[in-house]
């Protein structure tokens, strides 16, 4: 049993529901606020049930791709993918909803953790890391989409 790691991380966005999703579902603009990640559609434009999208996280030739299929699509809401990768393999999404006069994002991932005990001891030492990345990128994403709003 390899056990997984869950992640949930969410914001207050100071832009309508739509233009916030513009931003996030622009998969070849996920690198200004994703770090050290690039995001390209590979298959359907990157949209839509079935679409394909390809992430490279990494830096130079030193990282990994995390190809995903979408599994769900309801613009301007809620979009769901599966991680088909040899390194990342799970679920993830985010969920976009209306918060007073601007818009709330939640992002979660659920992912399976290789390599067993090893797997699970790795995960201990570096969650707190994660959430901090998942953290400043939302951040990122708020100061994207807010500037874009106005």
């Amino acid at each position: 049993m390899t056990g997984r790691a869950l992640q949930r991380a969410e914001t207050e966005v100071g832009a309508s529901p739509e233009r916030l999703w513009d931003v996030l579902a622009d998969w070849s603009r996920q690198g200004e606020w994703i770090p050290l990640t690039s995001v390209r559609s590979v298959r359907g434009g990157g949209h839509g049930v079935g679409g394909r999208i390809e992430a490279w996280t990494g830096i130079g030739p030193i990282g990994f791709t995390d190809p995903m299929v979408i599994t769900h699509w309801d613009p301007p809401q809620r979009c769901e993918v599966l991680h088909l990768g040899s390194v990342v393999r799970g679920e993830g999404g985010f969920e976009v909803l209306a918060a007073g006069a601007g818009a709330r994002v939640v992002w979660w991932e659920s992912v399976e953790l290789p390599l067993g005990p090893v797997g699970r001891a790795g995960w201990r030492l570096s969650e707190r890391m994660v959430h901090m990345g998942l953290e400043l990128s939302l951040a990122r994403l708020r100061r994207l989409a807010e500037g874009e709003a106005g």
